[in-house]
């Protein structure tokens, strides 16, 4: 089930997106039942739009961590690149630095597990320790992920973007640090950043379209978009629609949290 919300902008012109449909993805958390159907309504707006090129697609990150299919998840997101319809730009999260830091780190596990990536382990077909403590288990468990781990995955994890600009907007996982021109912004800001981000009221240099902090609802202001509606827990994944005549939200419900 889809739902739309429609963001009403105070000022007369919208932010351009030089002429592109752009659609901005938020956190997906292992929800791979979310994104396929969130990717198809999305392929459907885009083709009833009909635009000149081929429309932006970009993920905003966390792709893994929590939900059940992290691993099909970056499969998906890796064939919707290879189909063409669309140009597809991913984000690094701050869950995915936390995969690779596992990968470099076994002991890292004890706090990774803390924060979803058991699942993830578990999604690749890797067994989580049984005590999170076990350093000589998640050892074992690391060197088994790092031997299964698709190349091609690996590849996506590392290869990675920190922003995307287009037009007006910029798009980063968590946000950026106020008064910091975007090109100097520190990874560790655009991907950990919250309340320094989200209490101030802007403006940033360019829209900032974000995920990371989740909300019952989209964050539609004039100087910032979060698009992070808690997937992984409320069923809610949500996309955002840009052009240069204004924007919008579309969402994919999972049928228990459907209206």
């Amino acid at each position: 089930m889809f739902s739309r919300l429609f963001g009403q902008r105070k000022s007369a012109a919208p932010p351009s997106t030089d002429g592109r449909l752009v659609y901005a993805v938020g956190d997906i958390h292992g929800r791979s039942d979310l994104l396929g159907s969130l990717l198809r309504e999305l392929a459907r707006d885009a083709e009833a739009s009909a635009p000149a090129q081929a429309p932006l697609l970009v993920f905003l990150g966390d792709y893994v961590d929590r939900g059940p299919g992290s691993a099909e998840v970056v499969e998906t997101i890796l064939e919707t690149a290879r189909a063409s319809s669309f140009e597809v730009r991913a984000l690094k999260g701050n869950h995915e630095e936390a995969l690779l830091q596992f990968l470099d780190d076994a002991a890292f596990g004890v706090t990774w597990a803390e924060h979803g990536g058991s699942a993830t382990l578990a999604s690749y077909g890797v067994q989580p320790p049984a005590a999170r403590t076990d350093l000589e288990a998640w050892a074992r468990a690391r060197a088994e992920f790092d031997a299964g781990l698709p190349a091609h995955h690996r590849d996506f994890y590392s290869g990675l973007e920190l922003m995307v600009e287009v037009g007006d907007y910029a798009f980063v996982h968590a946000g950026v640090r106020p008064g910091v021109p975007l090109a100097r912004q520190a990874e560790k800001d655009l991907l950990w950043i919250r309340g320094e981000f989200l209490q101030a009221s802007g403006p940033f240099g360019k829209v900032i379209v974000h995920g990371h902090t989740p909300m019952e609802a989209p964050q539609v202001t004039r100087h910032r978009l979060g698009l992070d509606t808690g997937a992984y827990a409320t069923g809610v994944l949500t996309a955002a629609r840009l052009d240069d005549s204004g924007q919008k939200i579309i969402q994919a419900r999972a049928a228990r949290a459907a209206a």
